[in-house]
């Protein structure tokens, strides 16, 4: 059902998740990430409570592997769970219950944890890994080549139709969040021609959002700077 990769930046502590799923707006239930703490993806059959709890122990100081034993100590349904940790000093940990659905995995790697379930071979999730190792540039585009080199060694058993990338920095809000919530194929090259578009726009909406009046013009009818 999904496949996603959590992972830090270590030149600017910028923490992110990339994710795709067979089912509908994966974005609004599977990524949490909070600035300076770490990032979370919860999946297979999704608690999206899991994330800001994990996230609130990571600010308390535990450690990822840690904070996923406390969690899923007071659980009842933790066997149905498969979820990633990376915090804001890059240590990862994850889990994936005994009902995780399909061919799953997951791995850690330099920065990183990738994982996924109803695989389509058992490559994906080291594929995954591997990309992100070996890509260069902002985060966004690191995860998103994890994302393609996922697909690209096979993705899910089948056809995915939602996506989301959110990255965090220092500032209390995602600088990045986008989201394919449905799209009948591809939504990860939909995903990366937002991100395309997104881009060159980042900066500005922070300088929009912390300093207005110097900020740049919105370039739309009726902005006369």
């Amino acid at each position: 059902m999904t496949f996603s990769v959590v992972a830090r930046c270590a030149e600017t502590g910028q923490l992110g998740i990339a994710i795709s799923s067979s089912s509908i707006a994966v974005g609004a239930r599977c990524p949490w990430l909070r600035p300076g703490v770490g990032a979370v993806a919860s999946q297979n059959i999704t608690l999206p409570s899991l994330g800001p709890d994990i996230l609130g122990l990571l600010e308390q100081g535990m450690a990822p592997n840690e904070a996923l034993t406390v969690v899923f100590a007071g659980q009842a349904h933790s066997d149905y769970r498969q979820v990633t940790v990376i915090d804001h000093l890059g240590r990862t940990a994850h889990f994936s219950g005994t009902h995780t659905l399909g061919l799953h995995a997951a791995i850690s790697g330099e920065q990183c944890v990738a994982a996924g379930n109803m695989l389509a071979n058992a490559g994906v999730i080291e594929a995954m890994v591997r990309a992100f190792e070996q890509a260069t540039g902002p985060l966004a585009e690191r995860l998103l080549a994890a994302l393609h080199s996922g697909v690209a060694e096979g993705g899910e058993a089948g056809p995915v139709h939602s996506a989301a990338l959110l990255v965090v920095d220092a500032v209390s809000w995602p600088i990045v969040n986008l989201r394919v919530d449905w799209a009948d194929e591809d939504p990860i090259g939909a995903l990366d021609r937002l991100w395309q578009a997104y881009r060159p726009q980042l900066q500005d909406y922070i300088e929009r959002a912390l300093n207005p009046p110097v900020a740049p013009g919105y370039a739309v009818p009726g902005d006369d700077r």
